[in-house]
C-alpha cells in the first residue's frame, strides 16, 4: 500500500492507525479507523470487567462516562452536564422526540439531504400530531437557505436538519438556520455526525438547542455511542416518556416507587451504556484533541483538493459545490452502478462506499497524496474494466 507521508500531521499520527497497512482507506465517513489508542482502551475495559468485576461500575466506569461527557463537550464549546451518552442517534431523537408535544406546533422540517434516520423519526410520530415538511435540493448538493426561510413559520415547533450533509459535503448554515427556528418560535436539533471531529464545531457561537454526533465517523471512536448535546435552560423543560433508569436522578436509589429525573441531561440517557463504546470514544476523541481540529480541517481540506484534482485530471468529474468554503470531507463522484465499482475496489484493497449513483469518497488526516493517486488510478481501472 502507498506508504508516502510527506505532511508532518500524517506523518506523526499514521502509524497510529495499524489498519492502514492492510488498505488505501478512504471512507472514514462510514467508519474512522481504527487506534492503537482505542484498541488499548478496549483493553483495559476488559482487564477492568476481569479484575473488578461489577464494581467496575462504581468505581471506574461512571468516572469513563464522565470523563466521556466532558471530552465531548471541550469539542463543541459545551458544558458537561450538557451532554448525555446514548447508543445512536435514532435512541437519541426517539428520546426528543418523546419530549416534544405536538398539539400546538405539529410541523417539523427536514430536508431530502438530510440522513434518513431524521425524516424517519417523525413520520413515526405522525400519530402523535408530528407533521412532515421536506425540504428539496436543487442540485444533490445542498438545500438553500432560502427554502428555509419559506419553510418555517408559526406552526413549526422543530427544525431538525444536518451539520455537514453526508451525500455532499456541504456545510450547512446552521447559525442562520436555528435563527430562523428561533424568530419563529421553533426549537433547532442538528444531526452533527458527519461534522464533529473534523471540522471546528462551536454550539454557543451557532445557538443550537440539541447537537447529536457520535464514535462511528470523524471522533474514531467505532460503533455504539452517541453524545448529545441540550442546550442547559431547556433542560428542565424536557421529559422524555423514553426513558429508564439511568435517566434517574437518584439511578442507584432503585426506587420503583417514585421517578425523579436527573436535573442535567443524564435525563436523556435511557439506559446501561456500551462500555467498551465509551473507552474507545475517549480514546478517539483524545486524539481528535490532542491534534487540534482546526488543523485536522486544513489537512483535510488539503487531501480533497489533491484528491479532487487528481480525479479531473483523470477525466472524472466529482459532485462537488460551487463554495468549496462550504465543503468538508466527503467527495462524491457519480457513475453508474457504484455498489460494484466499490466491490471491484475493494479486490484491489481500496476501501470507499457508495450512496445512489454514486462513490462516496472520504481521506482523513491520516491519508496520504499517494493514497488519493492510488484511488484514483483504482478508480479509471475499475471503470475501465467494466467498459471492456
Amino acid at each position: 500500500m502507498p506508504q508516502s507521508a510527506a505532511n508532518p500531521l500524517t506523518a506523526r499520527w499514521r502509524p497510529e492507525f495499524p489498519g492502514l497497512e492492510r488498505s488505501v482507506y478512504m471512507n472514514t465517513c462510514s467508519l474512522g479507523q481504527l487506534s492503537r489508542r482505542a484498541m488499548d482502551g478496549m483493553q483495559r475495559f476488559q482487564e477492568q470487567w476481569l479484575s473488578y468485576g461489577a464494581s467496575a461500575w462504581y468505581e471506574l466506569w461512571l468516572g469513563e462516562m464522565a470523563d466521556a461527557r466532558a471530552r465531548f463537550a471541550r469539542l463543541i464549546n459545551a458544558q458537561p452536564h450538557e451532554i448525555a451518552i446514548l447508543p445512536s442517534v435514532g435512541v437519541a431523537l426517539s428520546v426528543i422526540g418523546s419530549s416534544l408535544d405536538f398539539s400546538a406546533r405539529p410541523e417539523v422540517v427536514v430536508t431530502e439531504m438530510d440522513f434518513p434516520t431524521i425524516p424517519y423519526q417523525w413520520m413515526a410520530r405522525g400519530e402523535e400530531g408530528a407533521e412532515l415538511r421536506l425540504l428539496a435540493s436543487p442540485d444533490r448538493v445542498r438545500v438553500p437557505l432560502a427554502s428555509f426561510v419559506q419553510a418555517i413559520g408559526p406552526r413549526t415547533g422543530l427544525v431538525a436538519t444536518t451539520h455537514v450533509l453526508f451525500t455532499s459535503g456541504w456545510v450547512q448554515d446552521i447559525a442562520a438556520i436555528s435563527a430562523l427556528a428561533h424568530n419563529a418560535g421553533a426549537l433547532c436539533l442538528v444531526d452533527g455526525y458527519q461534522a464533529a471531529g473534523q471540522i471546528p464545531v462551536d454550539v454557543q457561537a451557532v445557538d443550537v438547542d440539541v447537537y447529536i454526533s457520535g464514535g462511528l465517523k470523524w471522533l474514531l471512536g467505532g460503533p455504539g455511542i452517541v453524545f448529545m448535546y441540550v442546550k442547559e435552560y431547556l433542560i428542565p423543560q424536557l421529559h422524555p416518556t423514553t426513558t429508564g433508569w439511568f435517566a434517574a436522578k437518584d439511578m442507584f436509589a432503585f426506587n420503583p416507587e417514585r421517578f425523579e429525573m436527573a436535573e442535567d441531561a443524564r435525563r436523556f440517557e435511557p439506559g446501561t451504556p456500551a462500555v467498551a463504546a465509551v473507552y474507545a470514544a475517549n480514546a478517539g476523541m483524545s486524539i481528535i484533541e490532542e491534534i487540534g481540529v482546526q488543523a485536522i480541517r486544513a489537512r483535510t481540506a488539503e487531501l480533497d483538493a489533491d484528491l479532487i484534482r487528481r480525479l479531473r485530471a483523470a477525466g472524472l468529474e466529482p459532485r462537488l459545490p460551487a463554495d468549496m468554503a462550504r465543503h468538508a470531507g466527503i467527495v462524491m463522484l457519480p457513475v453508474d452502478n457504484p455498489s460494484a465499482a466499490v466491490k471491484g475496489l475493494r479486490e484491489r484493497g481500496i476501501i470507499i462506499d457508495y450512496r445512489p449513483g454514486a462513490l462516496r469518497l472520504s481521506p482523513y488526516f491520516y491519508n496520504t497524496e499517494d493514497e488519493n493517486q492510488a484511488l484514483v488510478d483504482g478508480i479509471v481501472g475499475v471503470l475501465n474494466d467494466r467498459r471492456s
